[in-house]
């Protein structure tokens, strides 16, 4: 019977380092026994991998540094291609709120919704505009 008194050994080992280090048996036992943290394990439903998700994250912040952030459907048009990749059949696709999910999961990317650009803002910008008024300044100073 020698099997047995190792379980009871290796039992009386975890009871006394869990009493040491102040954790309940289980959770040390679960951790002896190879199962992950929660907070550290991916949720089941993530539909791309975690490189899948990298390399559009990557891609997104590329678009982003030559000046063409992509739309949240563009996003979800390219997550979409890379499962089509894949070649499951049927081909699975993304939902709705996977982009605004993925943006959350991603804080350092930021979604900006596109709004009309106001004709009186857009001539304020203009060079002949700011110098003529910067010019009016001068003359009121003098």
């Amino acid at each position: 019977m020698p099997p047995i008194r190792s379980q009871c050994s290796q039992k009386r080992v975890e009871q006394e380092a869990a009493a040491v280090f102040d954790v309940p048996r289980s959770t040390l036992s679960a951790r002896l026994n190879g199962i992950t943290y929660r907070a550290e394990t991916r949720a089941n439903s993530h539909k791309l991998t975690v490189f899948e998700e990298e390399s559009l994250y990557n891609w997104i912040l590329s678009l982003d540094d030559r000046g063409a952030a992509p739309r949240p459907r563009t996003v979800r048009e390219a997550a979409d291609l890379l499962l089509k990749a894949r070649g499951s059949t049927p081909p699975i696709t993304v939902g709705e709120k996977w982009v605004e999910n993925f943006v959350k999961r991603h804080p350092d990317l930021s979604t900006r919704f596109s709004r009309s650009y106001d004709y009186r803002r857009a001539q304020c910008e203009d060079e002949k505009a700011i110098l003529m008024w910067f010019n009016f300044v001068k003359a009121t100073i003098e």
